[in-house]
Formats: C-alpha cells, sequence, structure tokens
C-alpha cells in the first residue's frame, strides 16, 4: 500500500476515527478522505456507494457505529442492531463492488460470550449466548464479521476484522445516558471534586473486570494492519490491563486527586462479568500494545478538562 492511496476513514469525528485521522496525518498519508454526517448518510446504501467509486478509494477503515455503553445498548436495541448492520454492510459490500480489496472492520469484545473461558481467544466467536444487554450491537458486529469473512473466501479480498477491548482516550464520549464505564467514571469522580462529595455511588457491585486498551495504542494497531497480509481476518486487539470496576474508580480518584467513599447500587446490572482478550496473534504478527494506565487516564482527564464541547457538570 503507497501512502498515496486513497483511504476512506469512515466515523471520522469519533473516539477511534479521530485517532487513527490523526495517526495517518502523522505517518504522512497524503490523500485521506472523510465525510460529514451531513454530506454524506452512511445508511444510505446508494449514497455510499456513489462515494466510494466517486472518489476511488482504495482502503477503507471503519470506525463509524452506533455505540455506547450498558444503558444506552439496554435502551435503544432496534437502533443500535439497525444502524450497525446497515453502516457496515453498506461500506463493506460497497467495497466489493467498487474493487476495492482492502478494509479494517472495527468490532468489539463484547461479540464473545458473556461465560467466556479467559483470556479470550478469536476461536471462541459463537461458542455459547452474548450477554443480553447488548445482544442486539454484539450480533450486529458477528454480521459483519461473518460478511468479511465470507468474501475473502469468495471473492479474495483483504478484509480484516479487529475486535479492541475497551476503549479510552481523549475525544471520549462523556454523555452519562450514552457512555462507556471509563469516561462516565471521570465525568462523575470529576464532578464529586468540583461539588466536594465525599461519597459517590455507582452501577453494579464493582467487581466486574474490564481490559483497556488507550485510543493511540488502537490506532497504531489498525493503521499496522491495514495493507498487512493475516492467515486470519478475526484479530484481537488489547493491552492486557485488567482491573475491577471498583479498581478504576479508585486510580481515577488519585488521578484526579480527590478521596471518596465509593458505594454500589443495582448490584445485579453488571453485564458480562470479566472480558480479557488474548491478543497472542497480534503479538505474533508483530504489533505491540503501549498502553500505560496512569499516564493515558491523566492524558484523557486533561483532554476532558479543556475540552469545552463536553457538557462536564
Amino acid at each position: 500500500m503507497s501512502k498515496k492511496d486513497r483511504i476512506f476513514v469512515a466515523g471520522h469525528n469519533g473516539l477511534v476515527g479521530s485517532a487513527v485521522l490523526k495517526k495517518l496525518k502523522e505517518l504522512n498519508f497524503s490523500n485521506v478522505i472523510v465525510a460529514e454526517k451531513k454530506k454524506l448518510n452512511l445508511l444510505d446504501q446508494k449514497k455510499v456507494f456513489n462515494f466510494l467509486k466517486k472518489n476511488k478509494i482504495k482502503s477503507i477503515i471503519i470506525c463509524a457505529a452506533r455505540v455506547g455503553g450498558i444503558k444506552a445498548n439496554n435502551t435503544y436495541k432496534g437502533n443500535f442492531i439497525y444502524e450497525n448492520l446497515m453502516i457496515q454492510n453498506n461500506l463493506i459490500h460497497g467495497a466489493k463492488i467498487n474493487g476495492i480489496s482492502n478494509i479494517i472492520f472495527l468490532g468489539s469484545s463484547c461479540v464473545y460470550p458473556k461465560y467466556c473461558k479467559q483470556p479470550i481467544k478469536e476461536e471462541y466467536l459463537l461458542t455459547d449466548s452474548l450477554e443480553k444487554t447488548n445482544e442486539p450491537y454484539a450480533i450486529a458486529k458477528i454480521a459483519g464479521i461473518k460478511l468479511c469473512e465470507s468474501y475473502n473466501f469468495q471473492y479474495k479480498t483483504n478484509f480484516k476484522c479487529l475486535m479492541p477491548t475497551n476503549t479510552f482516550g481523549p475525544g471520549d464520549n462523556y454523555d452519562l445516558e450514552n457512555s462507556h464505564f471509563l469516561p462516565a467514571l471521570i465525568k462523575k469522580i470529576h464532578k464529586c471534586k468540583i461539588n466536594k462529595n465525599k461519597s459517590l455511588y455507582l452501577w453494579g457491585n464493582g467487581q466486574t473486570k474490564r481490559e483497556l486498551i488507550f485510543v493511540d495504542d488502537l490506532a497504531n494497531a489498525i493503521i499496522y494492519f491495514l495493507n498487512k497480509k493475516t492467515k486470519k481476518n478475526l484479530i484481537n486487539i488489547g493491552s492486557g490491563i485488567e482491573k475491577t470496576i471498583d479498581q478504576y474508580a479508585k486510580l481515577i480518584c488519585k488521578i484526579i486527586g480527590v478521596k471518596l467513599k465509593i458505594r454500589y447500587k443495582n448490584k445485579s446490572l453488571t453485564g458480562t462479568p470479566r472480558k480479557l482478550l488474548d491478543s497472542t496473534y497480534a503479538r505474533k504478527n508483530g504489533w505491540k500494545s503501549k498502553t500505560n494506565l496512569k499516564t493515558d487516564i491523566l492524558k484523557t482527564y486533561k483532554h476532558f478538562l479543556n475540552d469545552t464541547s463536553n457538557k462536564r457538570f
């Protein structure tokens, strides 16, 4: 792949897409294509197909998706399955009919069974039932994986699916109705500091375990695997860093500089009890995580404080 090839980053304004865009520019890729939502609705198949053809796209990085935390997934089930199916199908099939052979399709660790053997290997996909709270989103992503796999088999394309663990970093979504757990913790703990609260109530029991990866780390993996030939099309991308929600909350308190009594409510709403990816295959193919939890959470918090687009209170 040449650095002059036209690469379309779908979802360039999101957490991952913006990090990918920044990294491509740092690496001197000179023909990176983006499109604002008002100019290209990814739910509109005809417009997507025409856009890919008109712009002579050579590779696509699919970061665009309808995403959210446990509450959003459990509330907007129809939106999550419909929008994600349409976005990914339009882009993947549009690539095929326009002769675009390179795709990175970004999935999620939630595609794996709820009670999956740990650490989670790629071959554990579809071996048991999914977590019910985000099942529609997971099913949509699984369909995308299988579409890429099937097109690779039938049409000899190079469509790869990267399954990242929980991702965080500058540009995250801090809306408590739709955010993932880490930005929600940052916002809640920051608010406690400002209001001089002594305690904080969180959902669940605090013992759910999650692995985290910094968004710049994930962006490096996406670009690394974009043109790389691999035997597998499904590749886990994780840092190997795993803590309980309670441990993350206490770490963020320390980073922000506030002492809080962490309490829990709705203890039955915990989601998948543990998600630790086995990223051996990615490492064997030359990629290595560089996530540093304390340093990268501090970077994220500083960006949160300086980003006026976030409603912090």
